[in-house]
């Protein structure tokens, strides 16, 4: 299949807009949403049907040649099978021609992508963790959405509505006239409409082909440095030598309480049991719904939050550095997890990366383990080892005292002037020399050595244990000697 390609001088954008349906809009929507899952359900058991047979019937000897045949799971191959399946399946046979098709489509096309997901991990060609096989989707967890690439998508000439096929007309909640004048101008074309339930409300995200405006930034030439923190969500230390500070507002902190109190009333009422198939009393969903209000207001408030600085530093800065923080790792503290995912760092790389790629400056990652914290902002002395319960930095070598997180920023923005421009962690200059550091200074020491499996060598042989020396030395001479023959 061809990829999309946008015309030049126009780019690939997706506007977000809520939706106020009415009775009958919001039916259909959940129908719609409702058809993707079921769709996503009957491929996920046609395919792996015909796996749990092949392994049935290897079990009872059966040749190769007899086993029953793999199944397809490439999207043409699942729309075959479930348009021949659809009209005799008695899950389908009553309502499917209630649903636009594409509502099908979508979950069918989930299930491709799951699937191929699926064997690229297995095989090694996927990057991340390993996936499993993928499972159903049940109905109280599963996301409600539903994709539209066909038919009667656009926004009235009002600005106040939204057409979607068999959906129908629909309200926004706010006037997007500003979207209806992009496309009247032909600076914008609709390409996809995706409707989806997210914290109670339901939006529509467009994916659109709009004309590219590059707006120039006021200090193109200007860096700034972000060292990311819970304390201080954010320091900023800019190429002028200018400290900043973005207070963290720790929404889910201050929400607690209130967090506490509705989830005690929820505690109380008579919830859902799968184990024994008992429903859940109109008392506890009233109560379950409270309490996921609270969530959606604090989810709701962080996004803003984090929005608003983004922008403001993609729109004033010609160059951003910021550091290659491991979030998962850090999210394992059980002190300071639940502070972390508040004050969610990799969503605010995530914005940093789309928001200077559209308005035309640079992000500069720094390397995960470049020591920005550690290195002296003046003399550039490294300590072996900092705490993080030591919050300022003094330097042993030229008397340096200052706030670590200050310090790291101002590491940081100095790396700016150091790379080549491509963005990629730790891509320095080759005429920049790597500067000596202590042991353990750009590097954690490791608790326990992982296990490697002796195997042969280019050179006819298998690389011996770097503990085969009986010196540190030798060891390590040992060690460059067979790498360079591997």
């Amino acid at each position: 299949m061809k990829k999309f390609r946008p015309r030049p001088g126009f780019t690939v954008l997706a506007h977000k807009v809520a939706l106020d349906p009415n009775a009958t809009a919001n039916r259909r929507l959940h129908s719609h949403a409702g058809a993707a899952r079921a769709a996503y359900n009957w491929a996920v058991a046609h395919i792996t049907a015909a796996w749990w047979q092949r392994q049935a019937e290897q079990s009872y000897g059966i040749g190769e040649e007899q086993l029953t045949e793999w199944r397809s799971w490439s999207l043409p191959s699942l729309r075959k099978a479930f348009n021949e399946d659809k009209r005799t399946n008695a899950r389908f046979a009553g309502w499917w021609e209630e649903n636009s098709k594409e509502a099908y489509n979508t979950g069918l096309a989930g299930a491709s992508a799951a699937f191929d997901n699926y064997a690229k991990s297995k095989s090694g060609k996927r990057k991340g963790p390993k996936m499993g096989i993928p499972r159903f989707k049940p109905k109280r967890k599963a996301r409600l959405a539903c994709r539209f690439t066909t038919g009667t998508i656009r926004i009235e000439p009002d600005g106040r509505h939204i057409t979607l096929p068999r959906i129908g007309t629909v309200r926004l909640h706010e006037n997007r006239a500003d979207l209806r004048a992009l496309i009247d101008a032909g600076n914008m074309r609709i390409l996809s409409a995706t409707a989806c339930l997210d914290r109670g409300r339901w939006f529509v995200s467009l994916q659109a082909e709009q004309k590219h405006q590059l707006v120039k930034v006021p200090r193109p030439d200007a860096a700034v440095g972000i060292d990311l923190g819970i304390k201080t969500l954010a320091v900023l230390a800019d190429s002028d030598g200018v400290l900043g500070e973005e207070p963290n507002p720790r929404h889910l902190d201050r929400a607690q309480k209130q967090l506490r109190r509705a989830g005690r009333v929820v505690s109380r009422r008579r919830g859902p049991d799968r184990r024994t198939g008992q429903q859940a009393s109109k008392r506890w969903e009233k109560a379950n719904r409270a309490r996921n209000k609270i969530h959606h207001r604090v989810a709701n408030l962080r996004e803003d939050t984090l929005h608003k600085m983004t922008t403001r530093l993609a729109s004033q800065y010609g160059t951003i550095v910021v550091e290659d923080l491991n979030v998962a790792g850090m999210g394992r503290n059980q002190r300071l997890s639940r502070r972390i995912a508040d004050a969610a760092f990799g969503e605010i790389r995530r914005q940093l990366t789309y928001k200077t790629r559209r308005h035309g400056t640079r992000l500069v990652v720094a390397d995960r383990w470049f020591p920005s914290s550690k290195t002296c902002s003046r003399c550039g002395a490294v300590k072996t080892k900092l705490p993080l319960s030591l919050r300022v930095f003094e330097c042993d070598n030229c008397g340096l005292v200052l706030d670590r997180d200050a310090n790291a920023g101002h590491n940081l923005v100095a790396l700016a002037a150091r790379t080549t421009g491509t963005g990629v962690a730790g891509d320095l200059d080759p005429a920049v020399k790597a500067e000596s550091k202590p042991r353990g200074a750009d590097r954690k020491t490791r608790t326990t050595r992982p296990r490697r499996k002796a195997q042969a060598g280019r050179a006819g042989g298998t690389i011996p244990s770097p503990r085969a020396g009986k010196e540190t030395g030798d060891r390590q001479q040992a060690t460059r000697t067979q790498l360079a023959l591997w």
